[in-house]
């Protein structure tokens, strides 16, 4: 079955408005975040954004407590001396922490979301979707993968790291919105449906999806060409089998989906534990609740 059959499903199975918290490491006021917050949104989910006041790229799981801001937010989203927190001043929902990626999504899980979930904790965490793909070798040092193992590990909240291909940074009031930034964020929306569809508990326990789109350019340009491939992190030359899918017991890179060409997205199950493939056990968890959004490479 299509991708695009079982994402249409979506409202009858079960689909609901759920407690989402967004960070990721380009900061705040970049167009990808800004993108998914929307189209979250649009989708009926109870959204709050935390992330990084500036660009932070690269910087992994560090967490360093706050400081004040001495100049001005990116793109000037915010002036300067505005202290080590702050938020937007039309939409008290989207909040930059002056820090790293895991320390404005620690703040968001501890102090910012509850203040508009009633005191309650985030359902899921979604991360992205990055300016840049997130591969293999990179998935230590990214800033976006690092939010999602803070969330799944240290706080316990299922978490979804996107990334896409399509770089170059944009600032959140770019206009008109170029069709990469749509895309992905339509994209993102839809496996972030499709997990929650799937019903409680979302995802395994120190388990994170590391979700990596090709360019959104030429034919992959329509959301509904897309389709999802259930692969790994690292390769695994010396890695315990993985869970049976396609005929085999070992699922693809998430590099070689990519590099496969075409409108192919990686899905690959993350542990928490060390940034890379997750047991077949989860996998299989994960595959139960996804299988009818997965496609085979050729």
């Amino acid at each position: 079955m299509r991708a695009q059959h079982i994402l249409s499903a979506l409202p009858i199975l079960g689909a609901h408005g759920a407690r989402i918290l967004q960070s990721n490491d380009d900061g705040w006021a970049e167009l990808y975040i800004r993108s998914l917050n929307e189209a979250l949104n649009e989708a009926g989910h109870d959204v709050v954004l935390s992330a990084p006041a500036e660009n932070k790229s690269g910087s992994g799981s560090t967490d360093v407590e706050p400081s004040p801001r001495t100049s001005a937010c990116q793109y000037d989203s915010c002036p300067a001396n505005s202290g080590p927190i702050g938020t937007n001043a039309t939409n008290t929902r989207l909040n930059w922490v002056n820090s790293f990626p895991v320390t404005s999504v620690r703040y968001g899980i501890d102090t910012i979301a509850p203040q508009f979930f009633n005191g309650q904790a985030p359902e899921l965490v979604v991360s992205g979707p990055n300016v840049g793909s997130n591969l293999f070798l990179s998935v230590p040092f990214s800033g976006t993968v690092g939010v999602a193992v803070y969330a799944s590990h240290e706080a316990g909240i299922p978490a979804l790291a996107f990334s896409g291909a399509s770089d170059g940074t944009l600032a959140f009031d770019t206009s008109p919105v170029p069709a990469r930034s749509t895309v992905y964020a339509q994209l993102a929306a839809r496996l972030t449906d499709a997990v929650l569809a799937a019903g409680a508990p979302y995802l395994p326990e120190d388990v994170w999806l590391n979700v990596n789109f090709p360019k959104a350019e030429g034919d992959c340009t329509d959301p509904a060409s897309f389709e999802w491939v259930l692969s790994r992190i690292n390769p695994g030359l010396f890695s315990e089998q993985d869970v049976e899918w396609c005929g085999s017991t070992r699922l693809p890179t998430e590099s070689s989906v990519i590099d496969a060409g075409g409108c192919r997205i990686s899905v690959s199950v993350g542990d928490s534990t060390d940034k890379t493939t997750a047991p077949a056990e989860k996998q299989a968890v994960v595959l139960e609740k996804l299988s009818s959004m997965f496609t085979c490479l050729p």
